[in-house]
């Protein structure tokens, strides 16, 4: 059974990919006479603007134009921009870490020793390639050994094969103090039901004929007969199952797949998948109500399994299974997996080098005890306290508009300004970091490395379901490059990897750090008062707290929004989805206002409510052209069109155009006139935060 699969996510709603801090609110715009900041003069590339294109015919082209055209997308990278910047350079200092730690003669049982043996198993082709399938034999054996759906549905219930469904443990909308389980669909190879499902997409026909094929292909690796045959049986049953799924849009809406039930209704639900026996075997029966995001999808798909012979669902687990594990076995397995995940999917002409695999490994796997050091190096106190300034600072800017918004009525401002005030910054690090004193890691020893993590992962959810929801857990280690909102606990998290430049440099010019790091505060904010974000309460828990006629304005107005984002289409044939893409869309908007506003506090507080002009641009535009240049990117083909049809956020250049056309500050800024291409009318301009 897949654990946290993407459905947990979904409904805990950690809105990610997008933040961090800004400077101390006594910044001077000192850059441009130092020349210290990171990024130009300023903060700003200005040899990357293409001034040729008219700001208000496409700004995001004029922001970055020569940069996008002179940019090479890296062999091993599907997209390339400021994110992945960053990214290589934490890889970088992560790797040097690493080293360190490894090189340390430490006792068996110790970080160093853990992270040092995981490292060095990754990076041991030599015996990963002797030992062939011997690692994962025994999972084989056991998958082959099954006789009947009711050995099927005991297989479901551990953490080691892929099922129709997947579970995750969470805080208890209902009561956010306590955890509960979470069920949702699950099973599909390909990122997305639409890739089985839509036919007149050539890239989607192209890319399930290679999924046949690349199935096929491990049996074939595997020394399994009749590959080809067990593909297409394999191929027909996700097809069927993605017959049920619900869409991306409508899994992440809160009022469908909020759907708590005891546990004797689940089984009845779906009584095929016998989740009583299930739950039991995975020590999840001490809950009064399990979460179930997907009804029809379970109760369909669980029909699914029972007129499906046994021996299609044993090929659909062993085939699942080895592909899950490519990358701890044979080069040739691990190959194959990039192939098509890597370059169909994707479009990536190469795979990165193991090397920096292993770094994402230890990285990701033993994430605090790699980042305890990351911060010692890397996050000064400064920065710490810079973002803890301007956190404040958007809150309170936030504050001030909700005041004065002038469709929300009084009763449903005074609900948002109490989960305004509840909001949880967390800065740079957690509190209190991962003990991993019970996690076994073995010299030479891959598959058993990464299966024990896994293991070691599961059984921590597990001790947590049994006592108090645990607040000062973070998601990710500090050094990732992103940032997120969880409506459950009400908490925005910046860690300490994003709190750089094009995001945040002490260096740079007041108004590039606004327009970056300031906007993505802003958009995390923004999530608590989002499409779904707004449907919790300060306390995270799920509660209307919406008057009817300010529901009603809300509703009209994010719904223009999303008209807009229809319209986009960066792949011939495709649009973006409103509907699917409106938080992050509506996150966007809101959170390049609210740091305009804050920006002006700012200027009102230190210079007399007026920027200086640096090299031609006044204030107002070098806080947009900031926004611009943080989103600057470029995509390969395929890895487009897959963001299109999963991902929540739009593409690149629809987080810049498509909300600074809403920003009447950036029509004054720029003199955008009705002959603009992106100009829009003021009575069609979107207003929400």
């Amino acid at each position: 059974m897949k654990k946290l699969l993407s459905s947990v996510a979904v409904l805990v709603l950690i809105a990610a990919c997008d933040q961090v801090a800004v400077p101390g609110a006594d910044t001077e715009t000192t850059a441009a006479a130092t020349g210290s900041a990171r990024i130009g003069e300023w903060g700003f590339d200005i040899e990357g603007m293409d001034t040729d294109i008219a700001p208000g015919d496409d700004f995001f082209q004029y922001s970055n134009g020569t940069w996008l055209a002179n940019a090479v997308i890296p062999a091993d990278r599907s997209n390339y921009g400021m994110f992945t910047v960053l990214a290589i350079e934490a890889e970088e200092q992560v790797k040097s870490i690493i080293l360190d730690l490894a090189a340390v003669d430490a006792a068996h049982g110790s970080v160093e020793q853990k992270v040092g043996d995981l490292y060095g198993s990754w990076m041991d082709t030599d015996t990963v390639d002797s030992l062939g399938l011997t690692p994962i034999q025994a999972n084989l054996d056991e998958i082959n050994a099954v006789e009947t759906h009711a050995d099927l549905n005991a297989l479901f219930a551990t953490i080691n094969y892929q099922s129709p469904f997947g579970v995750g443990i969470i805080p208890d909308p209902a009561d956010t103090t306590r955890y509960t389980v979470f069920v949702g669909q699950g099973g599909l190879g390909l990122p997305d039901r639409d890739m089985y499902l839509e036919m007149e997409n050539e890239s989607f026909e192209r890319y399930r004929e290679a999924y046949v094929a690349f199935i096929a292909q491990m049996f074939e690796l595997a020394g399994i007969e009749g590959g080809a045959e067990k593909a297409e049986a394999i191929m027909a049953l996700e097809t069927r199952i993605a017959e049920v799924h619900w869409t991306q849009a409508r899994s992440r809406n809160i009022s469908e797949i909020y759907n708590p039930m005891p546990l004797d209704q689940l089984d009845a639900l779906a009584p095929q998948f016998d989740f009583t026996s299930g739950m039991d075997q995975l020590g999840l029966t001490s809950v009064p109500t399990y979460l179930v995001a997907q009804p029809s999808a379970i109760e369909e798909t669980a029909a699914i399994f029972a007129d499906t012979s046994v021996d299609i669902w044993k090929d659909y687990m062993t085939f699942h299974f080895i592909q899950s594990n490519a990358g701890s076995m044979p080069a040739a397995f691990d190959a194959a997996n990039f192939a098509f995940y890597g370059t169909t999917l994707n479009g990536t002409e190469e795979q990165r080098p193991r090397d920096r695999r292993g770094v994402n490994l230890v990285g990701g796997q033993l994430g605090e005890a790699v980042g305890q050091v990351y911060v010692e190096r890397h996050f000064p106190a400064s920065s710490k306290e810079a973002m803890e300034g301007l956190v404040a600072n958007l809150v309170t800017t936030f504050e001030g508009r909700l005041e004065n918004l002038e469709w929300m009525d009084d009763e449903t401002r005074q609900n948002a300004l109490r989960k305004l005030s509840t909001f949880e910054p967390r800065i740079g690090y957690p509190d209190e970091w991962t003990d991993y004193s019970d996690l076994d890691i073995q010299p030479g020893d891959l598959f058993g490395n990464l299966s024990r993590l896994a293991e070691f992962g599961w059984n921590q959810q597990v001790e947590d379901l049994a006592g108090p929801v645990d607040r000062s857990q973070w998601p990710y280690p500090p050094q990732t490059i992103n940032a997120s909102y969880n409506p459950l606990m009400n908490q925005i998290t910046f860690p300490a990897g994003i709190l750089q430049a094009p995001f945040f440099d002490p260096n740079a010019d007041p108004a590039v750090n606004y327009g970056g790091i300031g906007a993505v505060i802003g958009h995390e904010i923004g999530h608590g008062f989002d499409d779904q974000g707004r449907e919790f309460d300060y306390d995270g828990s799920i509660r209307n707290w919406w008057s009817e006629d300010t529901n009603a304005q809300f509703e009209e107005r994010s719904g223009r929004l999303g008209a807009q984002y229809d319209q986009y289409s960066p792949v011939e044939g495709m649009y973006v989805n409103g509907e699917f893409t409106m938080g992050e869309n509506i996150g966007d908007l809101g959170g390049l206002q609210m740091a305009y506003s804050a920006y002006h506090a700012y200027l009102d507080e230190h210079h007399n409510g007026e920027a200086p002009i640096i090299d031609g641009f006044t204030g107002d535009q070098r806080f947009y052209l900031a926004w611009g240049q943080v989103w600057r990117r470029l995509y390969r083909e395929d890895n487009l069109v897959n963001r299109l049809t999963t991902d929540p956020h739009s593409p690149s250049q629809y987080r810049v155009n498509g909300v600074v056309r809403n920003h009447d500050a950036w029509y004054e800024a720029f003199g955008i006139t009705e002959d603009n291409e992106l100009y829009l009318a003021p009575e069609d301009r979107v207003r929400i935060w």
